[in-house]
């Protein structure tokens, strides 16, 4: 069976952005680093965008082809660093690309899902 799996990934990868933002909400990079919990909840979102942008450069090519202002590999990137780095996280980093790059990203996320939505070809991908 096939469905719109592209556009599924980028829900999820919506979905994670937003919530790291939240999870930063009001506070500072010294309360972000003295707070574990956020910290873990901030990289598992990240997890997910980049397990996201993965499916879709691993499945549909010519979604991202269509879509390269994305930092795909990025964020593929980041995920395998945050996933296989278990015990050298740098959530400096962390911090700077949820404050720097997650706003642009869900702006830019919400224009594809706004364009996608408006166009009968759909990205399907095998399941």
């Amino acid at each position: 069976m096939k469905e719109n799996r592209a556009v599924d990934y980028l829900g999820y990868m919506k979905d994670a952005a937003f919530r790291a933002v939240s999870f930063i909400e009001g506070l500072t990079e010294t309360d972000f680093m003295e707070d574990e919990r956020t910290q873990q909840a901030v990289a598992m979102s990240l997890v997910v965008i980049g397990e996201s942008a993965a499916r879709i450069c691993e499945q549909c090519p010519e979604f991202i082809a269509k879509y390269p202002e994305i930092p795909w590999q990025a964020m593929r990137g980041m995920r395998n660093r945050i996933a296989h780095g278990y015990f050298e996280i740098n959530f400096h980093t962390v911090w700077e690309t949820t404050v720097q790059n997650l706003p642009d990203l869900l702006q830019k996320l919400e224009q594809i899902t706004a364009q996608t939505q408006e166009r009968d070809d759909d990205y399907e991908i095998e399941r």
